[in-house]
């Protein structure tokens, strides 16, 4: 069976048995209820949940959602739509001016899958919102399978957002269209930190600003049970693509992630970004990021300012690991700015088509980078273009091979090792030859990027 075969597999069976590997995945037990709601009794039976319960939402419009439930990490609790949220069969969340139209406050291990949540336009009215700030602790969340529309009526409008301390909180499979902002992680002020986060095989299209942004974090507060060692936020697999659209309040990149706190709990945190297809940013940069940065293994497609911009923001660039990544687009490929000149950078392996490949300061490392001009892209990849539906950037055959590459530095990263499709970079020498995001040549094995929801791979490597 082909990988993508395998992929489609792997898909399907998420979507027809969601609720079996919620199951699995939640380690809930055989003592679990199964509940079935209707638009009618869901609010008087939302307060009745116990740890381990299964709440299916049967079709039909239902009010907004206020969801203060604690599972435990044995037996979580679930709220899941019994249809797919893009039939007729959705269980649908609509929105309403009273409120967010699904609010999560004081909760713990909680899964919210497979609903379709239309905020319907309304002003101010996001789609899944966890507020409060220190007063409202959520952590261990599950955001899966969704689909999110009608944040739409500025760009201040976000789809996801997290106002209070958060930690190992995990978004995938979602999509999020045409809101204002698709996903706002952390709060303006640096307050509110989201931690220790997975975001990974959701679509993000048409936005009015971010796609996604996740803040910058002063100094952490003193919360109970919040991490204080090393984290890691995980962004992988994700399609981030931005339209034409004018942004009022000012021009956003697809993503930003901002730094980490600049002493004690949280100061050695690392952002790692692999295996997601950027796509199209006529102002701005498709990834900017400041802080401590792995970004490896991803198409960097038409960002008509620049494509990777690696700088100074709210708090300084201190680390930028970028390997194996392949970028097209008519401007600058990489920039990096960092005011006092002691980030560590290191720019390897990666395959770059622009006008100005890599420029700024400092580079700490620059090695095995193949770059050429926009025009000259033909000569290496299958189909260079800006076309959604046409692109291909797997490798011709021989074009992008060269001395092998020492990733052994990279080694504690997470799938440091893998592709743009989840394969193997040594697979075929025991050597990594290929420059950019695939480790191949010839007829692409894996997805073919698009408007879509990247498939899992068929074993998922943590």
């Amino acid at each position: 069976m082909s990988t993508e075969s395998k992929w489609k597999s792997v898909l399907h069976y998420r979507l027809v048995f969601a609720a079996i590997m919620l199951a699995v995945l939640t380690c809930m037990t055989a003592e679990a209820r199964v509940i079935k709601a209707n638009p009618q009794n869901v609010k008087s039976l939302l307060p009745t949940l116990k740890p381990g319960d299964i709440l299916v939402l049967t079709p039909g419009f239902y009010s907004p959602l206020s969801l203060h439930l604690n599972g435990t990490p044995d037996k979580w609790i679930t709220v899941i739509g019994a249809e797919s949220p893009e039939g007729t069969g959705a269980a649908v969340i609509a929105g309403n001016a009273c409120c967010n139209t699904v609010s999560i406050s004081n909760a713990s291990y909680l899964a919210v899958v497979r609903l379709r949540i239309d905020s319907q336009g309304l002003p101010d009215v996001f789609g899944i919102s966890a507020g409060g700030g220190a007063r409202s602790i959520v952590h261990d969340i599950l955001i899966q399978d969704n689909v999110l529309v009608g944040q739409t009526s500025d760009q201040q409008c976000d789809g996801i957002s997290t106002k209070a301390p958060t930690w190992n909180w995990t978004i995938r499979g979602n999509k999020i269209l045409g809101a204002g902002t698709g996903l706002y992680l952390g709060n303006s002020d640096g307050s509110d930190p989201f931690i220790a986060g997975v975001i990974e095989n959701n679509l993000v299209q048409d936005t009015i600003g971010y796609d996604m942004e996740i803040k910058f974090q002063n100094p952490r507060p003193s919360v109970s049970g919040m991490p204080t060692g090393f984290s890691t936020t995980i962004i992988r697999n994700n399609t981030f693509i931005k339209g034409d659209e004018p942004s009022p309040d000012g021009d956003r990149p697809n993503v930003l992630v901002g730094g980490f706190p600049n002493s004690g709990p949280g100061s050695g945190d690392l952002y790692q970004i692999y295996g997601n297809f950027f796509d199209h940013n006529p102002r701005e940069a498709l990834l900017q990021a400041s802080g401590r940065v792995a970004i490896h293994d991803n198409l960097f497609v038409d960002g008509q300012y620049t494509a990777l911009d690696l700088a100074d923001q709210d708090l300084p660039l201190k680390l930028a690991d970028v390997y194996n990544n392949t970028i097209y687009t008519s401007q600058q490929g990489i920039f990096i700015f960092n005011q006092d000149q002691t980030a560590v950078t290191n720019l390897v392996g990666n395959l770059i088509f622009a006008a100005t490949p890599i420029t700024g300061t400092p580079i700490t490392q620059q090695s095995s980078n193949l770059t050429d001009s926009l025009d000259n892209a033909v000569n290496y990849v299958n189909f260079p273009t800006f076309t959604l539906g046409q692109m291909n950037f797997y490798p011709l055959p021989g074009a992008v091979e060269g001395t092998a590459i020492d990733l052994s530095p990279f080694a504690s990263q997470v799938d440091y090792n893998l592709d743009f499709n989840a394969i193997p970079k040594n697979q075929f020498s025991g050597q990594v030859v290929f420059r950019g995001a695939y480790a191949g040549e010839g007829t692409n094995p894996g997805w073919k990027v698009q408007a879509g929801i990247k498939p899992e791979p068929p074993q998922r490597h943590f």
